[in-house]
């Protein structure tokens, strides 16, 4: 079996050439992007570069308490993440419910799926649980970014509908039902489109990766339908974390409706 092909520096930095050519497509087009796509690029390569070597280092220390830092960390940015991408205003009661909500439902799936469906020993052992504990904090990073907007926007644009009902004695769980769920749906249908796809349109990342390490591809696609399905689980519960608590936000003790 032929091991991985090692790319020589030249040809990293040949690849780099996919991003003159959409870097020409925006000046032709007079698209104001040019900044953010240079930014973007600089920032992963840096990012990425660094995360190796911290990687490499933590992989031969072999140490829990390495693991938990960097899960940690994730979380946080993912969190910090989250505050940024939406546009809408979020208050302080929000942004504790979004914390809580990554914290806790990436944190039960993540130990969920790397003790029971994997059977991790030692569960903390790094070269698993990093890289499949970033997939699941990543995809429910983008679930709840989703789930955020929509929540704020529906509420927001449906204030008139929500008063009115709550004017007659409708509870406040009963008045942004059909926004939450519609929340909760936008939260979910990328990776429910990802799903859809998978296999036949594209192969997934993680797939990919294992098969040019030299893996059965019959091995490569058990990870991956065990890695999505665990995706799916992690997107759900904190995005209905969210949505379930996140509502309670724009209401006060008399139920009612306020938005800062």
């Amino acid at each position: 079996m032929e091991g991985i092909i090692d790319l020589q520096i030249w040809q990293l930095v040949a690849a780099y050439i996919f991003v003159l050519i959409l870097l020409v497509i925006v000046r032709i087009r007079k698209i104001d992007r040019e900044q953010e796509i240079i930014l973007a690029t600089v920032r992963m390569t840096i990012q990425l570069v660094l995360v190796g070597y911290v990687l490499t280092y933590i992989f031969e220390q072999d140490n829990y308490l390495f693991t938990i830092l960097v899960i940690l960390v994730m979380e946080i940015f993912a969190v910090n993440n989250i505050y940024q991408r939406v546009k809408q205003r979020i208050s302080l009661k929000l942004k504790k419910i979004i914390a809580l909500s990554m914290f806790v439902g990436t944190i039960i799936s993540m130990f969920y799926f790397l003790l029971i469906v994997i059977g991790l020993d030692p569960w903390y052992e790094p070269r698993y649980f990093i890289p499949i504990s970033g997939m699941l904090v990543g995809n429910s990073m983008t679930g709840v970014s989703l789930g955020v907007e929509r929540l704020i926007t529906g509420i927001k644009d449906n204030r008139e509908q929500i008063e009115a009902t709550l004017m007659m004695g409708v509870t406040p769980k009963r008045a942004t039902k059909e926004i939450v769920n519609e929340a909760f749906t936008a939260a979910l249908l990328p990776t429910i489109n990802s799903m859809m796809g998978m296999g036949i349109v594209f192969l997934p990342g993680m797939m990919t990766g294992q098969i040019l390490s030299g893996v059965s591809p019959v091995t490569a696609i058990a990870y991956q339908i065990a890695i999505m399905l665990g995706i799916l689980g992690s997107v759900s519960l904190t995005v209905i974390l969210l949505v379930q608590l996140g509502y309670r936000t724009f209401f006060n003790q008399r139920a009612q409706l306020v938005i800062e």
